[in-house]
């Protein structure tokens, strides 16, 4: 190649080198998209706007479910007798604290109603925006908690552990229906969770119960 064509095209190279950069200094002010590492710290940072009727249906069923759930388990730390149903008490109410801040959280994030604190019965929530929320799958009635909250020893043991398989079993099919018509991805991410920690449970209680 004569040597004055190979200058004029590596003066090409260069340039078109020199222009790349130019355009990657000045694309470094870009806001960042949903797909980008930052985009997902974003997302992961605050809940999701992308949320239905179902999103929050589910979220302000949830909150009540486990606000019992953890009040069943911390009857537990002096009614129960049998060590594993101590450190299975324990377990749900260490998995479910946070969970309830979690959604907490998308509510507010959503402007949509926080529920109530009244584990205890867990039916009254008449006041709530969206309506009747005694449909609640595995909600224990206020006679069921009154009557757990005055067993102990090995009948508190059996009851607590009947109760809690049906109150899991409620969770599960809820938290199953929202992932199949849910639309905010973190909701889901949630529900899928307490489908695979509470079966688990499930299965280790329905173990359990025959050795008592």
């Amino acid at each position: 190649m004569p040597i004055n064509q190979f200058a004029v095209r590596a003066a090409g190279t260069v340039a078109a080198l020199a222009l790349s950069l130019t355009l990657a200094a000045c694309g470094g002010n870009t806001p960042s998209t949903p797909n980008s590492p930052a985009g997902a710290a974003s997302t992961a940072a605050q809940p999701s706007q992308q949320f239905n009727d179902n999103d929050v249906h589910f979220t302000q069923m949830m909150i009540p479910h486990h606000r019992q759930a953890i009040a069943m388990a911390e009857m537990a730390t002096g009614r129960a007798q049998n060590p594993d149903v101590k450190a299975l008490a324990q377990q749900i109410k260490n998995e479910q604290d946070p969970e309830i801040q979690t959604m907490t959280g998308f509510l507010k994030a959503w402007g949509a109603q926080v529920p109530q604190d009244d584990a205890m019965s867990g039916m009254d929530h008449s006041s709530m925006s969206n309506g009747d929320m005694t449909d609640m799958s595995g909600m224990m009635s206020p006679e069921e908690m009154t009557q757990l909250s005055s067993a102990s020893g090995t009948n508190f043991d059996r009851m607590f552990l009947q109760m809690m398989i049906a109150h899991h079993q409620g969770a599960v099919t809820d938290a199953q229906q929202e992932l199949s018509e849910g639309m905010n991805e973190q909701a889901k991410t949630l529900a899928s969770s307490i489908v695979t920690t509470q079966t688990a449970e499930i299965n280790r209680m329905q173990q359990l119960l025959p050795t008592l």
